[in-house]
């Protein structure tokens, strides 16, 4: 029996991600596959659904851009790679924030493909989720977890992320990243 594109990418993430934890502890596999879910309510293609599963890999993992491109062709492969950021290895990444997101914001704003800013929303909501869990717990110190510890630069971000995908407006995911985001950030004045 043959897997289908969505089954190869679960189990490629999971290997690629092995051992891997997320800022609050958790095994990292459970963020790409909470993105795909996400990604799941808003279309069933299977190709969408395999980058949701592998957008991390290039940027978290020892996997190659070529890498994907070979198991899963061209459309996953640049699925992933506009999710991308360049990490600059030799760099500092609380030198390197405010650059890497300005340009993936870019990538995002300047995006006419509805699945680029699905896996955008499916990416991010599961961050915000997991943002405002913490954040009623730890309050503003949930910030020393990221490179950047100021909230008003996350408000920014996450802010523009919220105007670039109004065309979501009225779907499930884009109601809940709203609320998250409102919930979180509204307390910090300023950007």
């Amino acid at each position: 029996m043959k897997n289908t594109i969505l089954e190869q990418a679960i189990r490629f993430a999971t290997d690629a991600h092995a051992g891997q934890k997320r800022k609050d502890g958790s095994a990292f596999i459970l963020h790409p596959l909470e993105d795909a879910a996400i990604v799941g309510t808003l279309t069933m293609d299977p190709e969408i659904l395999a980058a949701a599963v592998l957008h991390d890999t290039v940027e978290d993992t020892d996997v190659t851009q070529e890498d994907i491109l070979r198991v899963f062709g061209p459309r996953v492969c640049a699925l992933v790679m506009s999710e991308t950021e360049d990490k600059r290895p030799a760099l500092s990444p609380k030198d390197t924030w405010r650059i890497r997101k300005e340009e993936s914001l870019q990538e995002l704003a300047n995006t006419t493909d509805p699945a680029v800013k699905m896996l955008w929303l499916g990416d991010k909501l599961s961050n915000l989720r997991a943002l405002a869990r913490e954040h009623k717990t730890l309050g503003e110190a949930i910030f020393q977890r990221f490179n950047n510890h100021d909230p008003l630069a996350h408000k920014w971000y996450y802010g523009t992320i919220l105007e670039l995908l109004q065309d979501f407006d009225g779907t499930a995911a884009y109601e809940e990243y709203c609320v998250h985001f409102h919930s979180v950030f509204d307390r910090y004045k300023g950007e």
